[in-house]
């Protein structure tokens, strides 16, 4: 599962992945401090921003990969 942010006006940024039950892989800037990742289920994975302030304005998406 990839999480991605587009803030407005710019391209996408990827945020997070997570390709397993134990450990999410995040990108420089980006920490499970701000974004958590919890794995409720091998088809559910829910992303929560934490403490959100205006500089957080932006579209997020999420996209999986089945390999």
């Amino acid at each position: 599962m990839f999480w991605y942010q587009q803030p407005p006006s710019n391209g996408l940024k990827l945020i997070v992945s997570s390709a397993s039950w134990t450990h999410n892989f995040y990108e420089d800037g980006y920490g499970e401090a701000k974004f958590e990742v919890i794995r409720e289920s091998i088809n559910n994975i829910l992303m929560t921003i934490k403490n959100v302030t205006s500089k957080d304005e932006a579209t997020y998406f999420c996209a999986a990969s089945d390999h």
